[in-house]
């Protein structure tokens, strides 16, 4: 299915496009496509005179805020370098952009990112970024369940794993949402 329209306040939601996820492969497209993606995507809603929010991933250097909780994949070990954690520098610097720090996979649980949205009138958004299957796909349904439409820029998104990439585009992104590419969304744009 393909993009159907975007609401006249629709925001633009990059997850995780951060100097310590950017370097890892990406599955089914590279990372730095989709960061040009974003790019485009990103200068295109600026130029609407909507908003882009920035989220991105972070925790304390102690470790002290990561999610607890039994896993079979422990946490990484080592302390990731510095600036790991900054928006990547092609698409940071807007003063107008929303900058989220997250501590989780979703965008939306414990930040103010509903409340960013909600004070700019905001119903719909775009969601894009890595990786697919968790950043993403929690964040496009945390926008889900908090009563926002949903778009989801299947081109402007990666994963590690594209079966991973695959089966959320496929099976769960159709629930929550509608999915198209980058150039459906930006056609769509000019509507603003």
């Amino acid at each position: 299915m393909s993009v159907t329209t975007l609401d006249p306040r629709t925001a633009l939601v990059v997850v995780d496009l951060q100097n310590g996820v950017v370097g890892l492969p990406g599955a089914p497209f590279p990372t730095s496509e989709v960061v040009e993606r974003n790019v485009r995507l990103a200068d295109a809603f600026r130029a609407a005179g909507l908003p882009v929010v920035l989220v991105r991933v972070s925790f304390a250097a102690d470790g002290a805020d990561v999610v607890p909780g039994r896993t079979e994949r422990a946490p990484r070990a080592e302390a990731p370098p510095a600036g790991w954690d900054q928006i990547v520098d092609v698409l940071a610097g807007h003063p107008e952009d929303i900058v989220v720090t997250k501590r989780n996979w979703s965008a939306f649980y414990g930040t103010d990112l509903d409340l960013h949205l909600r004070r700019r009138g905001i119903t719909q958004v775009v969601v894009t970024g890595v990786a697919t299957s968790i950043g993403v796909d929690s964040t496009a349904r945390g926008a889900h369940e908090h009563g926002y439409h949903v778009t989801l820029a299947t081109d402007a998104m990666t994963d590690l794993d594209p079966e991973a990439h695959r089966n959320s585009v496929e099976r769960i992104f159709p629930r929550l949402g509608e999915t198209g590419t980058t150039d459906d969304i930006l056609k769509l744009l000019p509507a603003h």
